[in-house]
């Protein structure tokens, strides 16, 4: 293959859990589930509890003060990242529960009949709160199904949003076939209809460019622990005047501007999303991350993980019995690489290639309604890569399932 964007020697100085005093041999293919982290995280995570540890926006001190400062800093660069305003951005503990905030907020607004469209391609975080909408609302899940090719059905989306729609609610990639879904087409035609578009970006985030105003996606959640960042840390984008007429789901201290003892009021936007004492050395980390990406360059990541998700695909379909789940193409799709062995279960080869520290994720990837619905009950093997891969990991995962064979005499 052409040489790589990145240069990953370089780029090995800078993760801890390479070090060859912390471990030997260690190829991490699991960045999809949870990134690796990089030492200006770390640092700026313990510069907070070492030199300025103390509560934001309360303190009359020098130590507050600072903590607020830079908290409140790393909103703001989080806003600059995706191209958001600064009251847009709302600090959680990951997508999940940013995704639960926008489907909470709706249910009083839901009644029986309406619409709710989601892809097949959608991990439980954004499938599961909009079911339980369902259910108290009488509301109806519509699934934009995928093409033989595994991208998505648009021709099926322009007959299933309609009318009746009133959130369309997509992944931005799948955690599960890497597949790049057309975000902004689909919310043109949700716009159309007056619905609200939610996008989960946690799996594209920092891999690939994400511009909320390109999108013109009304919601946007993303974790930080996918790109590099604390874990417990995450992003809800909104646009202003949709975060104004939502409700918070938490309530308690920081998020209100008057209580009384019948009644209380919210704090502005961003503020009122934001109850009790937020992850704050998280946070930190979190711009500390946002930072380090930018750094690197998203154009400069994205070139980079393409690269690599060619010479994957390549190959795992060289070996016999591999079988790629997902877009065979690189252009359509993110570095995250589902695959299956004939004859074997997936955490079977999950297991050996550990023994030679090979770190892949096998199974359902809280994505079971989709490889059940595409025939795989006990689901899939999955590589997915970012700035620390390079060649020679592809090359160990393929030596990896090769001795995996023998061992099963595939």
């Amino acid at each position: 293959m052409s040489k790589l964007s990145l240069t990953t020697a370089k780029i090995h100085q800078d993760f801890p859990m390479y070090s060859s005093e912390h471990r030997g041999h260690f190829v991490y293919l699991d960045s999809a589930s949870s990134s690796q982290t990089p030492r200006p995280v770390l640092d700026a995570v313990n510069a907070y509890y070492e030199t300025y540890r103390a509560n934001v926006h309360r303190g009359m001190y020098q130590a507050s003060e600072t903590a607020t400062k830079e908290y409140e800093a790393v909103r703001r660069m989080v806003a600059d990242f995706i191209f958001a305003k600064e009251d847009e951005i709302i600090f959680t503990r990951g997508t999940t529960e940013s995704l639960n905030i926008v489907a909470n907020g709706f249910v009083e607004r839901l009644e029986a009949g309406d619409e709710i469209v989601l892809t097949v391609m959608e991990h439980h975080a954004n499938l599961v709160p909009w079911q339980q909408v369902a259910k108290k609302t009488g509301c109806i899940l519509r699934f934009i199904p995928l093409r033989t090719d595994y991208t998505i059905d648009i021709d099926a989306a322009r007959r299933l949003i309609g009318p009746k729609t009133k959130i369309l609610a997509v992944t931005l990639a799948s955690n599960v076939l890497g597949t790049i879904v057309p975000a902004a087409e689909l919310a043109k035609l949700a716009h159309a209809h007056s619905a609200v578009v939610v996008v989960d970006a946690a799996q594209a985030i920092g891999h690939i460019p994400v511009d909320v105003r390109k999108l013109d996606c009304d919601f946007l959640a993303f974790s930080g622990h996918k790109m590099y960042g604390p874990t417990g840390t995450g992003v809800l984008y909104g646009k202003k005047s949709m975060l104004q007429t939502l409700d918070p789901l938490l309530f308690g201290g920081d998020m209100i501007r008057e209580v009384s003892f019948e009644n209380a009021t919210w704090n502005d936007v961003p503020w009122k999303f934001e109850a009790g004492t937020p992850n704050i050395g998280g946070v930190i980390g979190l711009g500390a991350a946002v930072r380090y990406v930018q750094k690197i360059g998203v154009q400069g990541i994205a070139a980079h993980e393409a690269q690599l998700t060619a010479y994957a695909l390549q190959k795992l379909t060289e070996i016999p019995s591999v079988t790629i789940i997902g877009p065979n193409v690189t252009k359509e799709r993110i570095g995250v690489v589902s695959f299956d062995v004939a004859g074997m279960h997936p955490h079977d080869l999950a297991t050996i290639l550990d023994a030679d520290g090979v770190c892949v994720r096998g199974g359902h990837h809280c994505a079971m309604p989709l490889l059940r619905s595409l025939g795989h009950m006990n689901g899939t093997t999955r590589l997915s890569l970012s700035i620390i891969n390079d060649e020679k990991d592809i090359e160990a995962l393929a030596a990896g399932i090769l001795k995996a064979k023998k061992i099963f005499r595939i």
